[in-house]
């Protein structure tokens, strides 16, 4: 991932390019992704200790389930900072891609377990509402808690948020959702403590079922999305149709097809179609196909890689070539057919093209076989290998030049 960059302050003691851009490579993307999870998990455990302790004490059930959200909370900073430390390792043998799908493992069960977290505070708080007799009235102190709570969990959110924009880590991401599910889940624990302090004592139950399923909704997308990816699902469309537009910009560019992308971890892999004029070079198309690969690594910030395939013709319409002989099958076929052509022998060189089902032949022989002959010898060297080839089923014009 060397080859990003992005357009941030840089600090000191970071690589940065010629331009003093930070550059974000695999090591700044693991420092920084660990700074940021120790931070929150920090931050998630006196929350979760305070609120569950404070729940207790000021006797809000919803608090209590706030505070096993922000200890979840905690539990998926750890699986974070696992996935960070193995997931930013370079392709190996073994992981030719890469490790980025352990993110999206890692994001799969995070998603899971915020579910099962759910369901066992949805159930409590369903029990108790139904039986008034375990009701809490939660006083002042488990309001300042959750209050505080929404102050520091949305600004962990921020932080977070701005680290996993800046290297694209959907696992990133997902983490900072848990931090702003918290801050939510708090402003409805403190409605609900207000409804309780005035009276209303199921608010707080009420609250707490609220919670469980912002938790389960929050768990669900997370889980779905990175199971999409497991799946390998494409970018969004708006986005195939940027690399598609960068790909028609690159001269010797005709048109393309096939174009197919998929997504692994925070990066992306694009498979391309990409067709030519038939008769150029083959290292002038391949030249071509390096040129769409690098604009595409360079302007598309999460493609890191590009397989271009280069088609002489629209290989969905044209016709089959798959059954037509290899060169030194077709060679044979047509010295078979020429060996009565004194001017077979001076060939110096014999270029097929694999086009619309059929070869097309291209011979080159020197100039001077033309020297003292008839003015309309040209003519007649070129009829003489049309007539000789046209038998030859797999051909399907022949042409010559002299140099």
């Amino acid at each position: 991932m060397s080859h990003d960059h992005g357009h941030h302050h840089p600090d000191p003691s970071q690589p940065v390019d010629d331009d003093g851009n930070l550059l974000l490579t695999s090591s700044t993307r693991y420092k920084d992704t660990v700074r940021v999870t120790i931070i929150g998990s920090i931050v998630d455990f006196l929350l979760g200790v305070a609120k569950i302790t404070i729940g207790f004490i000021a006797q809000s059930q919803a608090l209590i389930a706030d505070g096993v959200h922000s200890l979840s909370d905690l539990a998926t900073d750890f699986a974070v900072l696992y996935a960070a430390k193995h997931s930013h390792q370079e392709a190996d043998e073994e992981h030719p891609y890469g490790h980025g799908r352990i993110e999206t493992v890692v994001t799969v069960g995070l998603g899971i377990a915020l579910m099962g977290v759910a369901i066992g505070i949805m159930i409590d708080a369903t029990n108790r509402l139904f039986n008034p007799t375990t009701l809490f009235v939660p006083g002042v102190l488990a309001l300042s808690i959750a209050i505080i709570s929404v102050i520091a969990k949305e600004a962990i959110y921020q932080y977070t948020m701005v680290i996993a924009r800046r290297y694209r880590s959907n696992m990133l991401k997902a983490n900072a959702w848990h931090s702003r599910s918290d801050a939510i889940s708090s402003i409805i624990v403190v409605v609900g403590i207000i409804g309780s302090m005035a009276g209303l004592t199921y608010l707080d139950s009420i609250a707490a079922i609220g919670v469980g399923i912002m938790i389960a909704k929050i768990g669900w997308d997370l889980a779905w999305h990175s199971i999409k990816e497991l799946i390998d699902t494409g970018l969004d469309a708006e986005r195939v149709k940027e690399i598609e537009k960068n790909i028609l910009g690159v001269e010797g560019v005709t048109t393309l097809h096939v174009l197919r992308t998929r997504q692994i971890g925070a990066d992306a892999l694009v498979d391309v179609h990409i067709q030519v004029d038939p008769y150029i070079s083959v290292s002038e198309a391949h030249y071509i196909s390096e040129t769409v690969r690098s604009k595409l690594i360079k302007k598309i910030e999460e493609v890191i890689d590009v397989m271009v395939h280069i088609d002489p013709e629209d290989d969905e319409d044209a016709g089959p070539i798959e059954k037509l002989p290899l060169r030194a099958e077709i060679l044979k076929k047509m010295e078979l057919a020429w060996a009565g052509i004194e001017e077979a022998k001076k060939i110096d060189s014999i270029t097929l093209h694999y086009l619309e089902g059929k070869i097309q032949i291209e011979l080159l022989l020197p100039l001077a076989i033309l020297h003292n002959a008839q003015p309309d010898a040209d003519t007649a060297v070129k009829q003489r290998f049309k007539d000789a080839l046209k038998n030859v089923k797999e051909i399907d014009r022949v042409s010559v030049h002299y140099h």
